[in-house]
């Protein structure tokens, strides 16, 4: 654990301090040849979502409700890469990887304003419907009152 963590800029206005982060250097199973057996370049990322004091309220109740189902039941997202073979590439990615799920939820959804179709819309829907229910009728077989 040589690496030296820094403090994970989100926005200008929100930064997750370096101390909040835990991680762990494991063994690949990733590319790496006979070396994978020796180095231990799979970096697992811990961060505690629910207690972290530098995540807004608002922000963390998204986090939570789009990233509810990767949070442990003590509060703590885990994030592991081993897609590289060194152990710095490794912690870069986890702490990109958790950038970009904080950024999605970072903006509050807009809220969905309700419409109603306009009048024409309305006469035109059901003047297709009544166009339609004509073709159908015109395909029975004629009955034998007539």
């Amino acid at each position: 654990m040589a690496e030296r963590l820094t403090d994970l800029v989100i926005s200008s206005r929100l930064t997750i301090p370096a101390d909040e982060f835990r991680w762990k250097a494991v063994r690949s199973s990733g590319p790496g040849g006979q070396n994978v057996n020796k180095v231990n370049s799979r970096v697992v990322l811990e961060w505690p979502v629910t207690t972290s004091p530098s995540l807004p309220e608002p922000v963390r109740e998204r986090f939570l409700a789009q990233f509810g189902t990767r949070v442990s039941s003590e509060g703590i997202i885990a994030l592991a890469s081993d897609e590289y073979r060194d152990q710095p590439r490794n912690l870069q990615a986890c702490l990109d990887r958790l950038q970009s799920m904080i950024r999605a939820v970072l903006i509050p959804p807009k809220p969905r304003r309700e419409t109603k179709p306009s009048r024409a819309s309305q006469r035109r829907r059901v003047a297709s419907k009544q166009a339609r229910g004509q073709v159908k009728q015109g395909r029975k077989r004629p009955s034998g009152d007539e």
